[in-house]
């Protein structure tokens, strides 16, 4: 099969697309022929190797453990394992596994879900890994409550653009941060307020929220806490910066460790990828409550370019791979 492989770290330049041995599908494991794939911010550190910490953590200490690319993924099901029961050969699906930038890719049956019948592949491509992060950080870290002012920094980003529909859903007053020339984006997708980050700054002693997820960027704890309200719960997903050793982690650690200290609840994310949580987003999606926002595709072999308008920060939504 054809697939985006990487032999070492670096730049997109050691991304290759080469022919390779068709992954097997295990006793619990379904093989899905890709339609079409996302591409996710986390895709530049796996792809990098960096922040170092990312391998101590168990991705390869001096080349990658998975040499295939991507993770979100939708498909058909080529083949099942002996113990799997959910889903047969022929079933729509989308979840989340490694490497789905290639024409088949393999994992666990609890990875995935059946495709919202509303959406094509590349719409449910775009969906998991983004829409995971921004329902985790609104509702198990956030635990955002109707009524409630919430601000999205990076609301026209991949997680962004879900947590303004989220927030929205879950009856929040949402105002989105982001560039001059996405703000009538994030007005399309609810946000009942923009601030554009270029021009005007959210903490300027003004506005006061209670919820703030900060899904784009470095800015400094103390920043972000002048926008809170005294009790307000701040969510960092990520970030950049920091280091070669830790990169944007230091922000989440650090607010972990000073949200004993003050009135306001600081927490950081590590999105996990759940069974439950992909069914739901799936419903609430056919409910039409919640859609990916799509930029752009790129054909398979164009994954480098596709990696490298992502890490620029000009993208709307998601950027999808189709195969």
């Amino acid at each position: 099969m054809k697939a985006i492989v990487q032999d070492t770290y670096g730049s997109p330049d050691v991304l290759e697309l080469r022919d390779t041995a068709e992954p097997v599908a295990g006793d619990d494991d379904l093989l899905v022929r890709v339609h079409a794939a996302g591409v996710d911010a986390g895709v530049w550190h796996l792809m990098t190797g960096m922040p170092y910490l990312l391998r101590i953590m168990g991705y390869g200490l001096r080349t990658p453990k998975v040499r295939v690319r991507g993770m979100d993924v939708a498909g058909r099901v080529e083949a099942v394992g002996r113990n799997v029961t959910r889903f047969q050969p022929g079933d729509e699906v989308f979840g989340a596994c490694d490497g789905s930038f290639a024409e088949y890719a393999c994992a666990r049956e609890d990875r995935f879900a059946p495709k919202p019948a509303n959406l094509s592949f590349e719409q449910a491509a775009a969906v998991p890994i983004s829409a995971f992060t921004a329902l985790q950080g609104l509702r198990d870290q956030g635990r955002v409550q109707p009524g409630q002012k919430v601000l999205i920094i990076g609301a026209a980003g991949g997680v962004g653009a879900f947590a303004v529909q989220l927030a929205k859903m879950f009856g929040a007053h949402v105002t989105g941060v982001c560039s001059t020339t996405k703000a009538d984006l994030v007005r399309s997708i609810g946000a009942d307020e923009v601030i554009d980050y270029t021009s005007d700054d959210f903490a300027d002693g003004a506005r006061h929220f209670d919820l703030i997820l900060d899904a784009a960027g470095n800015r400094s704890l103390s920043h972000l806490r002048r926008a809170l309200t005294p009790k307000g719960t701040l969510v960092i997903v990520g970030g950049e910066g920091g280091g070669r050793w830790f990169g944007g982690t230091d922000r989440p650690l650090r607010a972990l460790m000073l949200s004993p200290f003050v009135s306001q609840r600081l927490r950081g994310l590590i999105s996990a990828e759940r069974t439950e949580d992909l069914q739901y987003l799936r419903k609430i999606i056919e409910d039409g409550k919640v859609m990916p926002v799509i930029d752009r595709t790129y054909p398979l072999h164009e994954v480098p370019e596709a990696i490298r308008y992502v890490h620029d920060g000009h993208v709307r939504g998601k950027v999808v791979i189709t195969v």
